[in-house]
């Protein structure tokens, strides 16, 4: 699978340019943070980045080992391989999703008061952070506020509102946000240039669109364009119709009902995440409305919506309003499915 194939295994190969430049930063500083909160949607690279933290600060041939000024891991030496391979004695990753309770926080504890066996630092990985129980944080703080020296903990989740206060506050934050369209292409470009795949520039443009702003599903989707054999900006459009997000808008700006409610039923139908539709629509017509204002400068993805700004200022208003009750509702496109209704209702 491409998304695993090509997960980062080095800085340069971070496709999230923002936390390349964070990460990049904190591991060029002279103080090396004794925990870290890696936050941000599915897909924007967490955990690989844990894992390439994991490797710089513990590489043999590096900066860390006094070989030079390079902050990258090698990638060669015992210590890359074995993190690479998931079998460092020293880089434990504990996924909270089903080790949450305070027996296995108080056993990650117990481990993180030993020495690191062959590595300069023992690094523990914890991924879902969010799903850690109440007693287990209270059970964690004493380490995060008081760790041995040659412990760093990274907590790798997609609801940091879920976690206690205190957690956050004890660690160096490193917000990951939604991949940007650019950065996914950047991903998709060396892809194919290592798979030498010929393939339509537009394609790509289609697949970041089609990705809910995550860099594991646009490489599932460029996996299964090349299945397909659909290379081209028509075969991959016809396949990704109902995956590109400004179709919505499209359809609204038309102000036609029935042809925004098909694609909405079918965009559910076919797996589509309601929840990221109605946030991506919103960040795009934050954008249009700041290109219509003057204060940025518009590419030609915005240039088939046609709205006036007080049709912006609506329809912003209609999808939050969707967003919050989608929590309430039995249907999940319901809200978004009344919000469509109420903005057309006297368009027609």
């Amino acid at each position: 699978m491409f998304y695993l194939k090509y997960r980062p295994r080095k800085l340069e190969e971070l496709d999230n340019s923002k936390a390349r430049t964070e990460i990049t930063n904190i591991l060029k500083s002279n103080k090396i943070p004794h925990a870290l909160l890696f936050s941000g949607p599915k897909g924007t690279g967490k955990t690989s980045t844990a894992r390439i933290f994991a490797k710089s600060v513990n590489c043999l041939s590096n900066k860390f080992a006094g070989k030079g000024d390079s902050i990258e891991p090698c990638g060669k030496c015992k210590s890359c391989v074995a993190i690479d391979q998931s079998s460092s004695v020293d880089v434990i990753e504990l996924d909270a999703a089903s080790n949450r309770g305070v027996e296995e926080i108080k056993s990650l504890i117990y481990s993180s008061s030993f020495l690191p066996m062959v590595s300069r630092y023992r690094v523990f990985i914890i991924d879902e952070a969010h799903m850690i129980t109440q007693v287990a944080f209270n059970a964690l703080l004493k380490t995060l506020e008081e760790p041995p020296p040659s412990v760093i903990f990274i907590l790798a989740t997609t609801n940091p509102e879920k976690l206690p206060k205190t957690i956050i506050s004890r660690c160096t934050q490193i917000k990951f946000g939604q991949a940007k369209e650019q950065d996914i292409i950047r991903m998709l470009e060396r892809i194919i240039k290592n798979e030498k795949i010929n393939i339509d520039k537009e394609v790509l443009n289609l697949i970041a669109q089609s990705s809910d702003y995550s860099f594991r599903d646009a490489a599932k989707i460029l996996e299964e364009l090349v299945t397909q054999k659909a290379l081209t900006s028509e075969k991959a459009a016809k396949i990704l119709a109902t995956r590109q997000k400004n179709l919505l808008l499209k359809f609204l700006s038309e102000k036609d009902p029935k042809k925004t409610l098909d694609w909405i039923e079918k965009f559910v139908e076919e797996g589509g995440n309601v929840k990221n539709l109605i946030t991506s629509s919103i960040q795009t017509l934050k954008e249009l409305l700041l290109i219509q204002k003057g204060v940025k400068e518009g590419g030609k993805e915005y240039s088939q919506l046609k709205f006036t700004n007080s049709e912006i200022t609506l329809l912003l208003k209609l999808l939050l309003e969707a967003y919050r009750n989608m929590s309430f509702s039995p249907i999940e496109s319901l809200p978004l499915e009344i919000a469509v209704v109420e903005f057309t209702k006297d368009k027609q």
